[in-house]
């Protein structure tokens, strides 16, 4: 007797992409094999979603490759189109996925009946962003000043400590800054001066976080020193090995972090 063994598709997982050994297949591109299984054709499909006809071509092509089986069967018609339909294959992956939507969708329904959910989806949101910048600091508008080039933008960050930006008036524009906006404060660990607690060096910078360090990785031209700042948060700085050695730095060392308000990146989460 002959078994045959159903080949593996894939794994469906949140936010509904297909994961397949040979990579990922998109929600955009899902959505695509959903329409062709309603038109019938590659066109009306493309034309449905919003994508151009040789996009969803290639789209067919890579699923097809991507899942290990034809999940398409297509017949090219000139730029008029031409027929398709889904295999056995492609349609159990669209009825699996009207499944799942639905299940997710009583999911969330049950979530947010039981409770506030749109603090616990922000917080996810954030905790998902990606930077080059090694700080990435929450906080919440104070004030916005308008200068005749650029906008002054006073931060509260989640520990309390304040925060001080310098935008232009189009960026400040662009991300609809305003009191009580919540936004991220990015700042790359190079652009930060390290001073002892207790130096009353004078300077431009108008920024002044203080705290102690927790750690230091030092290496044999620059130095990491990451502080824990009064507020709560923790702030990373790159110095140099001779800056760390004159400094004397240890943990424990009690430092403040300067840091010019032109060198400070606000982003909103969309």
């Amino acid at each position: 007797m002959t078994h045959t063994t159903e080949p593996v598709v894939g794994e469906f997982t949140a936010p509904l992409s297909l994961t397949t050994e040979a990579g990922e297949i998109s929600p955009r591109r899902l959505a695509l094999l959903a329409a062709i299984a309603e038109t019938g054709s590659i066109s009306g499909a493309a034309r449905a979603i919003g994508m151009t006809y040789k996009a969803a071509w290639d789209a067919v092509d890579a699923m097809n490759n991507l899942a290990g089986t034809v999940l398409v069967h297509s017949q090219h018609g000139g730029h008029g189109g031409g027929g398709a339909q889904l295999s056995t294959a492609g349609l159990k992956v669209v009825d699996d996925l009207a499944r799942l939507q639905a299940l997710q969708n009583r999911f969330m329904s049950q979530l947010k009946a039981e409770g506030d959910l749109d603090k616990s989806l922000a917080l996810m949101r954030r905790l998902d962003m990606r930077s080059s910048a090694r700080n990435v600091l929450l906080g919440t508008v104070d004030s916005v000043r308008d200068g005749g080039v650029n906008t002054e933008v006073s931060l509260r960050l989640s520990g309390g400590d304040a925060l001080h930006a310098i935008v232009t008036r189009e960026s400040a524009r662009d991300l609809a800054l305003a009191p009580g906006c919540e936004v991220q404060a990015i700042i790359k660990a190079s652009w930060i001066i390290l001073a002892l607690a207790d130096d009353a060096l004078g300077t431009s910078a108008r920024n002044r976080l203080c705290g102690s360090v927790t750690r230091i990785v030092s290496g044999e031209v620059n130095a990491e020193v990451v502080l824990a700042l009064a507020g709560g948060n923790t702030l990373a700085v790159i110095i140099t090995r001779q800056s760390l050695d004159e400094l004397g730095l240890t943990e424990g060392t009690e430092v403040c972090a300067l840091i010019k308000a032109s060198h400070i990146i606000l982003g909103v989460t969309s």
